[in-house]
């Protein structure tokens, strides 16, 4: 049998001189493109940080296991900046941890798995003593992203939320005493050791930190599936009327207007632009300010804007639902903004279109 096999295997390779059989190998996932394209926009093509940690940290690198990064990026930390990565297979995580690994010498350390036992109610009073500070009463984490907007930021990280399922998920409780144990150099975090605390103490707050577990914070909703990506109202008055109304509206609700200009404009031959589309571009400043605060990202849908639109006799007004936007972000506390733009777009809209 073999031997008819291999007869008809050379057939087919002599079948002809233009017959070529090739037979592809599997290429590995590469890292470095993965990481580009998935991380770079948050932590920096070199891993220097932006609204992401700095994963070129060596202190971050030498106190961190390859599983945890792997944990991290499949699971994310919700309500917090880091998403999720579910359409990753395992196979291209690992390419990016390994790229990641590439960016300091230090060494991935070897952390057994397993408990650390302690006195969870004593840890319970040391943490409130000198973590909550820092990571929050309930473990929620430091606020922001830790990007300032005049500056470079004074500290490489924001305190992380540890009573979050992610975290809990991705951090071993060793990790977790190696870190409070020797600190974490370029950061705020110090050695608690050198703060005066002893071994057993650091495994008592260890115990308080893992028991977060069985009480995670719940937080707003992140899913956006029911939630209308546009805001739509139909207008009771003609075009012109319509687009100096949500002018009013706008300067009512303490926003200033910053331009009027066609839909089009630029997208066309001057000249040639729609009078039919027109956006109005508006912005409280102070109002900017503090979402920015919360995330840069979403300067990508901001300075606030509406659009109104004649078509078949009939005006409407719309604009871009920012809830609906804000929950692609996976930032609870932006969540809160963004449900007070869109109340406010609502109004506005309302307002412009009575």
């Amino acid at each position: 049998m073999n031997g008819y096999v291999n007869k008809q295997i050379l057939q087919l390779l002599l079948l002809g001189s233009s017959l070529l059989l090739v037979v592809p190998a599997w290429a590995a996932p590469d890292g470095e493109a993965l990481y580009n394209q998935n991380c770079a926009s948050c932590h920096g093509y070199d891993g220097h940080g932006g609204v992401g940690i700095p994963l070129a940290l060596p202190a971050f690198l030498e106190t961190v296991p390859d599983a945890y990064l792997s944990k991290t990026i499949r699971y994310g930390r919700e309500g917090r900046v880091m998403p999720p990565f579910k359409y990753l297979s395992d196979a291209q995580i690992g390419a990016i941890v390994k790229h990641v690994r590439g960016f300091s010498k230090a060494k991935a350390p070897t952390l057994t798995l397993g408990s650390v036992q302690g006195d969870q109610k004593n840890g319970a009073r040391l943490y409130a003593k000198y973590c909550a500070a820092c990571h929050g009463a309930e473990g929620e984490g430091g606020k922001g992203t830790g990007v300032t907007f005049s500056r470079p930021r004074d500290l490489p990280v924001i305190a992380p939320a540890l009573n979050n399922k992610g975290f809990l998920a991705a951090a071993s409780d060793k990790m977790i005493k190696k870190t409070l144990m020797e600190g974490r150099k370029g950061t705020p975090m110090q050695s608690f050791l050198k703060q005066g605390l002893s071994e057993t103490d650091i495994n008592d707050i260890v115990s308080h930190v893992r028991d977060f577990e069985r009480h995670t914070r719940k937080l707003a909703s992140l899913n956006n599936d029911d939630v209308s990506p546009v805001l739509v109202q139909e207008s009771s008055h003609d075009l012109k009327t319509t687009v100096e109304n949500v002018k009013a509206a706008a300067i009512a609700a303490n926003y200033r207007i910053i331009r009027v200009q066609e839909l089009d404009k630029g997208l066309v031959k001057e000249g040639k632009e729609s009078k039919k589309e027109i956006v109005i571009y508006f912005c409280n400043f102070g109002l900017l300010n503090s979402v920015l605060a919360l995330d840069p990202r979403v300067g990508i849908f901001l300075p606030c804007r509406v659009t109104v639109v004649e078509s078949e006799g009939k005006v409407k007004v719309m604009s871009i639902n920012p809830r609906h936007m804000s929950a692609l972000y996976n930032n609870a506390e932006l969540d809160k903004a963004c449900d007070e733009m869109t109340a406010i777009y609502e109004s506005i809209l309302e307002e412009a279109t009575l």
